[in-house]
């Protein structure tokens, strides 16, 4: 059975698309193009098919995958709540290469592994990818590569890490910033009422991986709310 699709052809994203779908459904593992790296995909609702995820990259359950979305409502119902910084940060920037870790809605029955209550949220400015979600809801999605090995930026060479582990890949060409996402800390920042959404902070915002989106452009958004790091 054919596995890799490429989209830029339509018989083939159409297929592509369809199964990928279907795969997702099935708790089976899909290899999807982003705006940033290739990432890695399962449903974020089946804890077997977030382990797969694990298992098929080498990580354990200390290093839990984020969560990819369609837009900033899903992001609403899988977050305790928003601060206002995040929403400030999705509205400049989402769909893009930032990742918001907040904590997460206590009732949702799911499994990402050691999470410690939080989770690490991003809205991904590729077509294919945004079209998927729409399809599916929100995807565990971590890098297409083996653990310690560079970030696939072509589905050739997420094939090459991953063949065994996936059932569908959608080829979308090179990654278009072929760098990670920058991933932000926001879990410092609490609602004055914690039954509201929004609030004053009452914290900062720490950079926990430096991406493709840099830390001045943050820092235009939010202002002293970003902590001050060493380069």
């Amino acid at each position: 059975m054919k596995k890799v699709f490429d989209c830029s052809v339509d018989t083939d994203l159409l297929t592509g698309m369809r199964l990928a779908k279907i795969a997702i459904a099935r708790g089976q593992l899909v290899v999807l193009p982003t705006d940033t790296v290739y990432g890695l995909a399962a449903d974020a609702f089946s804890a077997e098919a977030v382990q797969a995820l694990l298992d098929a990259k080498g990580r354990t359950r200390q290093s839990p995958p984020p969560v990819l979305v369609p837009n900033i409502k899903t992001a609403r119902a899988l977050a305790e709540f928003l601060p206002q910084a995040f929403i400030d940060l999705a509205e400049t920037y989402w769909p893009g290469a930032l990742t918001m870790i907040v904590r997460a809605q206590p009732s949702l029955t799911w499994d990402l592994g050691e999470t410690k209550g939080t989770v690490a949220l991003r809205m991904p400015d590729h077509k294919i990818a945004l079209a998927l979600l729409e399809e599916t809801g929100p995807l565990a999605v971590s890098s297409a590569n083996l653990t310690g090995e560079p970030a696939a930026t072509t589905s050739a060479q997420a094939e090459g890490y991953l063949a065994d582990a996936v059932e569908v890949f959608l080829d979308g060409g090179p990654s278009p910033k072929a760098e990670a996402s920058t991933i932000l800390d926001l879990t410092a920042l609490q609602a004055e009422n914690s039954k509201t959404e929004l609030g004053p902070a009452s914290g900062k915002v720490r950079i926990v991986r430096r991406g493709a989106l840099s830390a001045a452009k943050i820092r235009a958004v939010i202002g002293d709310l970003l902590e001050d790091q060493d380069n």
